[in-house]
């Protein structure tokens, strides 16, 4: 909505320069600016800018938040389930198709352990941005067809690969009937190096109804969820589902028996 919004000003300020035959320049400002607002929205999921996205709750209440994972299952995986166990806390991982057929026990015991799973798209490739709706739909289908053989259960949480969305995107989100799950809090664990400038990033920020963006991919990132799995301990948080953060109905996406 709101970037339909923007269109139609945009048409309006180029006809009010048209009538009032402006100077060349000032069509090139207005497009410029266009872009410029375009290409936030379409990296920032908080903007909104396409369709909605769940980024946190300020609602809630309780001392809760949710931490998310991204592009997994590893070879790490495992780690970070018994990190996570040890400390009797609960998290939704978002997971690439290609990953759960390369480490499909993985999955399963991501599922065993009492976690959420959410849809990350098959291959979470580069071009993601460059796709047409009906290949990110594609996309979203396979990893659903993916993530039920392999464990039995369905989905209706979807985060987009690298956090973009545009008008493509939307549909395909739309269409399958998902919902854009992201975060206000982006701890850049696989892009900064230092973990105590990560942990500066993430700390200070969580109140009740946060999402945390990390990644169960590397030792660093493992050593960053113990701080703060202590961090929550310290401050008597819970970290549950995005599901129970945002109060969802997942009647139809609940857990069924695991085939081996």
């Amino acid at each position: 909505m709101k970037f339909r919004i923007s269109v139609f000003f945009f048409i309006f300020v180029l006809l009010l320069l048209y009538f009032l035959k402006a100077a060349w320049f000032l069509y090139l400002i207005a497009f410029l600016v266009f872009s410029f607002i375009t290409f936030l929205g379409v990296v920032n999921m908080d903007f909104h800018w396409f369709l909605k996205s769940y980024i946190h709750n300020p609602t809630v209440k309780e001392r809760k938040i949710a931490i998310t994972f991204d592009d997994g299952p590893t070879q790490s995986t495992p780690k970070f389930l018994e990190l996570l166990k040890n400390f009797d806390q609960k998290a939704t991982f978002f997971c690439i198709g290609k990953q759960i057929e390369k480490h499909p026990q993985i999955f399963k015991q991501i599922i065993a352990d009492g976690h959420e799973i959410g849809n990350h798209s098959f291959s979470h490739g580069n071009n993601t941005g460059f796709l047409s709706t009906q290949k990110m739909m594609e996309e979203i289908k396979q990893n659903d067809l993916i993530i039920f053989e392999k464990g039995n259960i369905k989905t209706n949480l979807y985060r987009p690969p690298f956090g973009i969305i545009n008008p493509n995107i939307a549909k395909a989100i739309q269409k399958s009937g998902k919902k854009s799950i992201g975060w206000n809090i982006r701890s850049f664990d696989t892009a900064i190096k230092d973990e105590e400038k990560i942990l500066n990033r993430i700390l200070p920020n969580i109140n009740s109804g946060s999402v945390i963006l990390l990644h169960d991919t590397s030792e660093k990132s493992f050593r960053v969820l113990e701080q703060i799995l202590l961090f929550l301990q310290r401050e008597n948080y819970r970290s549950v589902t995005v599901s129970e953060i945002f109060d969802f109905d997942i009647t139809n996406y609940s857990k069924k028996s695991i085939r081996n």
